[in-house]
């Protein structure tokens, strides 16, 4: 890695610049994409997705950590060509032209697998939705999102940014917020900051049936969340519901920890 240009000359020599349509905002600086790694890591050998590489700072650091199998997910076919540069022709590096919406991870990479991304902004919630309720199931996921998406993952019962995806994203993993970064680190600069998020799968994760009652309790409850659960949840039970599920029917959704939200989700019928 040490012989290659810097991501910006490398950028400049491709003729590349961001796509505002794939959300794309690079991180250039090498010092910060590898303190993300080291987060993600340790990866003990262990293969390593990351989506949307563009210019690859991320996968620099990837390439330069103990990771087994690095495999690159990239919708822009601009950046392919300086992709392929970073391949020393060990067959480590592996590049994928595709939509990761619609990639199955399961055909790429075998045995237990890291996600590590900086996520596009404008599909990081259906990807991360995808890996944590799909039918493969990442070792741990390293992701950057928007910091008020990576609040919302992280965020407990009470918190302004406490929902559905806090609830759904807890429901099967563990989710700390373990880094920020301000907009000024990107190029070209988003209008946000940014924030990474570190999950490990739980073991005792819920059922696929379990899970699709829990999004929809989550969304009814959610969606009126200003309402008591006699009301917001009136479509799927409403009081009878809260009281099966041990909750009371004046409760709003802000206030119901992760426990209680399986407990409705077990007592929907």
């Amino acid at each position: 890695m040490t012989d290659l240009p810097s991501l910006r000359d490398s950028l400049h020599a491709h003729g590349l610049l961001a796509k505002k349509s794939f959300g794309q905002h690079f991180l250039l600086d090498l010092n910060v994409t590898r303190k993300i790694v080291r987060l993600a890591g340790p990866f003990d050998g262990r293969a390593v997705i990351e989506v949307g590489p563009g210019p690859g700072g991320l996968t620099r650091a990837l390439l330069e950590s103990e990771a087994g199998s690095v495999v690159l997910v990239e919708k822009d076919p601009r950046f392919l060509p300086l992709l392929s540069e970073l391949d020393d022709g060990s067959g480590r590096l592996k590049i994928v032209e595709g939509d990761a919406l619609k990639v199955r991870e399961a055909d790429l990479v075998e045995g237990p697998t890291h996600l590590v991304s900086n996520l596009p902004y404008n599909v990081g919630t259906p990807l991360l939705i995808k890996w944590l309720t799909g039918p493969w199931t990442p070792h741990a996921l390293t992701l950057m999102f928007q910091k008020e998406v990576a609040e919302r993952i992280v965020a407990a019962p009470g918190d302004d940014a406490y929902g559905r995806l806090a609830v759904v994203s807890q429901a099967v993993a563990e989710a700390r917020l373990v880094m920020h970064l301000p907009a000024a680190a990107f190029t070209p600069p988003p209008k946000v900051a940014s924030a990474v998020v570190h999950l490990t799968p739980r073991p005792n994760r819920p059922d696929a049936e379990t899970l699709k009652r829990l999004e929809r309790v989550t969304a009814a409850a959610f969606g009126q969340r200003r309402k008591m659960l006699r009301s917001s949840l009136k479509p799927l039970g409403g009081a009878a519901l809260c009281e099966a599920a041990g909750i009371s029917p004046e409760d709003r959704a802000e206030v119901i920890d992760l426990a209680g939200f399986l407990r409705l989700a077990a007592a929907l019928k």
